[in-house]
């Protein structure tokens, strides 16, 4: 079981570098966990691509299906955005050091992590990289 982040979770629909590995060790895990965040951050995503031209409406279409496909079809198991979880972000705030960049998305999945018991998080997104060892939060990057 592992915890994946949206920058992951995007790389396994994108021809990237990065992404013939991530589908490899992604399809090889026996559960794939992520904040349900990340649901729509990859439409955003997607949409971007779209409205950027780096996709085709059929590209974008055709992303989109294979998305719910995996969706329905029990690919990702989606960790809730629960009242006591967004609680726990909002307070992450109070104590953490001025020097942290930290976007309120990235801090989601960071608690998320924790929140599902994992010790590590798998993530391509700089931000998260470094800060997910104040969390106690060891990175996993695929490459």
């Amino acid at each position: 079981m592992i915890f994946c982040d949206t920058s992951t979770l995007a790389k396994y629909y994108f021809a990237e570098p990065e992404s013939a590995a991530v589908r490899l060790r992604l399809d090889q895990t026996d559960q794939v966990l992520a904040s349900e965040l990340a649901k729509a951050e990859l439409m955003a995503v997607f949409h971007r691509r779209l409205r950027e031209k780096t996709w085709s409406r059929r590209d974008f279409l055709a992303a989109v299906r294979q998305f719910t496909k995996d969706d329905v079809g029990g690919l990702w198991t989606w960790i809730p955005l629960g009242t006591s979880l967004i609680t726990q972000v909002a307070r992450t705030y109070d104590t953490l050091p001025e020097t942290v960049f930290l976007r309120t998305a990235d801090c989601i999945h960071l608690i998320t992590a924790l929140h599902a018991g994992m010790s590590e998080i798998y993530t391509h997104d700089r931000h998260q990289i470094e800060a997910a060892p104040g969390f106690g939060l060891s990175v996993v990057t695929i490459v």
